[in-house]
């Protein structure tokens, strides 16, 4: 039995210690207390530098009011602040820092110097704490405002550093902490440098969608609207994505309140909700939503880090929010037009999988192209005035196209047109080796299906996304590419440069033979053997929008882009390809994104449906 110990006080370097093992996470978790401190400080100009991720460096500089001489020590000590001084003032916190924590916990892990010259002073002054002891301080030459220096981020508590990523990781995560809080305050400036290098540059007074388009791709940015909403003293602001323009991570949904980034599961509920019936089940918006509320009514006292928050009415602020993107999403009906895939017409061909006669009046799957004409993927894009050709579809081993064909179902962002009600198939045709018959199609989208003593409906968009990431699996990681007689050159902007650094070694083992010819262009010189030319650029630019995280990702992605789509009518040698691949298929019961293929219905549950038991 271990000796009982007598209890005792902390001494004040492992107090710091341990709060800064809550405030002081990794190196964006100090980009953001240093940012926030400069903010309080009425600064209208943040610049920070980092180093190695932050590991070896990061400086944050403001043009803000200063701290007196006299205040440098009382700064880097637990629970002193400016912000608040009594009781009172907690239910009322309108500063971003108040705990006094921040700097006494990133200068007791780390080499830390802070320079400020207070406004009207003769001159700056200077502190120097190193793991928590104060080194010297002294006069100094400064401006303005206050330069934070964090040097040898745990340098003294070695096991912190192996909890920390990559440079790249870590130097990203400092830039979305920075972002979002430049995102909250247009009217500041904000720069940051990595390694020498200026990653971003923002001016002061921008707005929100110029903002924006600094950190996400022209792709993305065209789609937003902004809404603006008020409920009972409660007020929502801010942009939201196209449906169409959804994404398998949720990294793109934003949410402050009263300025404070924040994740709170009753915001993003009430985003959901207004998404609901638009997105599948594991598809994510793009929002930037900024809540203003009384500071009375929320408390944002419950977490360290403040990332949390607990509202005094949960209700109120779900239909408040709700409210807001919804009237986003009504004012985007007549403006959100999907970007209809375009898929050249050989002339004199039937265009039931490629494309509608341009100067059909309606969409006809019997119409046909004669050579010379215009060629136009679907009628909107017709309509539209846009066309950019792509090469033909290339078969797959199911010997079903692998281009997307005109009719889209809303799942993948296009609308469909309106499905025949009729089930197609003259007669039933039982699949050879199995026990299951063909019936017929219904709505050009559900194969109808005998299956022993069960009837099945089976979703032929689900079901041949299933067959296509399987092949994938199977054949995409040879990296075995088809070259380029000319390579393919591709602009980035610079959060697309980012995500295809992270999918590089994925696109890679898929077929891809990229270089990049500086950091705003990618030229593509070898593509996948069962890509052409243009589907490959076409494939690039998504997957660069979609944030994929690695070749599983990129896998589903275009599994669901090149499987046949709802409202596509099939012929049965069609079907009978199809079903023969799914039958071989593991996890055939549910496509990639987790949405069942099949509903069955026995005999006795007929019965249930029809009131027979």
């Amino acid at each position: 039995m271990s000796e009982r110990k007598r209890i005792q006080p902390l001494p004040p370097s492992l107090r710091n210690q341990i709060a800064a093992g809550e405030v002081v996470e990794r190196p964006a978790s100090v980009v953001k207390e240093l940012v926030e401190n400069s903010l309080d400080a009425g600064a209208t100009r943040v610049d920070v530098t980092l180093e190695q991720g932050g590991r070896s460096l990061m400086v944050v500089q403001d043009n803000g009011w200063g701290i007196d001489q006299e205040e440098l020590g009382l700064a880097v000590t637990r629970h002193a602040t400016s912000k608040i001084s009594e009781l009172a003032d907690l239910t009322s916190i309108a500063s971003f820092g108040f705990r006094g924590e921040a700097l006494p916990s990133i200068a007791s892990v780390s080499h830390f110097r802070m320079t400020s010259r207070a406004q009207g002073a003769a001159s700056a002054w200077f502190i120097e704490v190193r793991s928590g002891e104060v080194e010297a301080e002294g006069p100094a030459a400064l401006a303005a405002g206050t330069r934070v220096e964090v040097r040898g981020l745990f340098s003294n508590v070695p096991a912190r550093l192996k909890f920390l990523k990559t440079e790249s990781t870590e130097n990203k995560r400092c830039q979305d902490s920075l972002m979002r809080i430049s995102l909250a305050h247009p009217q500041a400036g904000f720069s940051l440098s990595v390694n020498g290098r200026q990653s971003f540059r923002l001016p002061a007074d921008q707005t929100l969608e110029a903002r924006m388009a600094e950190f996400w791709p022209p792709a993305v940015c065209q789609g937003l609207r902004s809404f603006d909403a008020e409920r009972d003293g409660y007020r929502v602001h801010g942009l939201a994505g196209s449906p169409n323009t959804a994404q398998g991570r949720g990294d793109r949904m934003l949410l402050f309140v009263n300025g404070r980034p924040v994740a709170d599961k009753v915001m993003l509920q009430a985003v959901r909700q207004a998404y609901k019936g638009m997105l599948l089940s594991r598809e994510y918006p793009q929002v930037v939503l900024f809540l203003e509320l009384p500071p009375s009514e929320v408390d944002v006292n419950v977490h360290p880090a403040k990332m949390e928050v607990r509202f005094m009415d949960e209700s109120a602020v779900f239909a408040t929010v709700r409210r807001g993107i919804m009237q986003a999403l009504a004012s985007t009906e007549a403006t959100f037009v999907p970007e209809a895939p375009s898929v050249p017409v050989r002339p004199g061909e039937p265009l039931r999988e490629y494309g509608v006669r341009p100067d059909s009046p309606e969409p006809s799957k019997r119409s046909h192209v004669p050579a010379g004409e215009p060629k136009f993927a679907s009628y909107r894009e017709y309509r539209s005035v846009t066309s950019s050709p792509r090469p033909e579809p290339v078969a797959t081993s199911v010997g079903l196209p692998i281009a997307p064909p005109v009719y889209e179902d809303i799942s993948d962002g296009f609308e469909p047109q309106a499905p025949s009600a009729r089930m197609e198939g003259p007669r039933p045709m039982e699949l050879a080796g199995t026990d299951i018959t063909y019936l017929g199609q219904f709505a050009d989208t559900y194969l109808i299906l005998k299956q022993g003593g069960q009837l099945v409906l089976l979703d032929q968009h689900a079901a041949h996304e299933r067959v296509l990431l399987e092949a994938m699996k199977r054949e995409r990681t040879s990296g075995n590419s088809q070259p380029l007689a000319i390579p393919l050159e591709i602009p980035l902007h610079p959060s697309e440069a980012d995500q295809l650094q992270e999918l590089w070694d994925g696109l890679r083992s898929m077929g891809f033979l990229l270089e990049m010819a500086g950091r705003e262009r990618v030229l593509v010189k070898g593509v996948p053997p069962t890509l052409e030319a243009g589907q490959a650029r076409e494939y690039l630019a998504d997957a660069l929008v979609s944030r994929a995280k690695g070749l599983e990702d990129l896998w589903i992605m275009l599994s669901c882009k090149s499987a046949i789509k709802a409202g596509q009518s099939l012929a049965h040698d069609e079907v009978m390809a199809l079903l023969e691949a799914w039958l071989a298929t593991p996890d055939r019961e549910f496509c990639p994104h987790g949405r069942p293929v099949t509903i069955r219905w026995g005999a006795s549950e007929l019965e249930k449906l029809f009131k027979r038991k």
